[in-house]
């Protein structure tokens, strides 16, 4: 029998196994060859150095992702990813607490900003992105891992 038909039996009897079906658990890379590019600024409130002063990075992203496959026939629909990752895009990300985020919001620039519970730096952005990711993405996500490389030199990630 030729592949991709299907025996008599499993046409008689309805029970026809898919490529979904067989699949199992795979994995989707998105940006792993090609990273997603974002632009944000930040500052690190408590560091004793040139982090403590406003500045920005263009950010590379990769995302994994593995899970089984949907109805649609992919791990997760790419969009949803960017979609997410976009919400840091031209934002200034600060520590909550920051006096930053007063001055945001007293100069009518508060949704130009991102207040998070810890220091904005890269190791932490990566865990906020993989706990907004699980949380977003369908039941049948096992495993979200986030990399972002805010230098040449410096990467963060699980």
């Amino acid at each position: 029998m030729p592949r991709g038909t299907l025996s008599e039996t499993q046409q008689a009897d309805g029970d026809a196994e898919t490529p979904l079906s067989r699949a199992g658990e795979r994995v989707l890379h998105i940006g792993r060859d090609r990273p997603i590019r974002i632009s944000a600024g930040h500052r690190l409130l408590h560091h004793d150095g040139k982090c403590s002063r406003p500045h920005g990075h263009n950010y590379e992203i990769a995302v994994r992702i593995v899970g089984e496959l949907t109805d649609e026939g992919w791990v997760v629909d790419k969009g949803v990813v960017t979609d997410i990752i976009d919400e840091w895009d031209h934002r200034f990300l600060v520590e909550d607490g920051d006096p930053l985020v007063d001055a945001f919001e007293r100069s009518g620039d508060a949704d130009g900003m991102v207040v998070l519970d810890s220091p904005p730096t890269a190791e932490v952005m990566a865990v906020i992105l993989e706990e907004k990711l699980l949380s977003a993405l369908p039941d049948t996500v096992s495993t979200v891992s986030v990399e972002i490389s805010e230098t040449s030199e410096l990467c963060a990630g699980f």
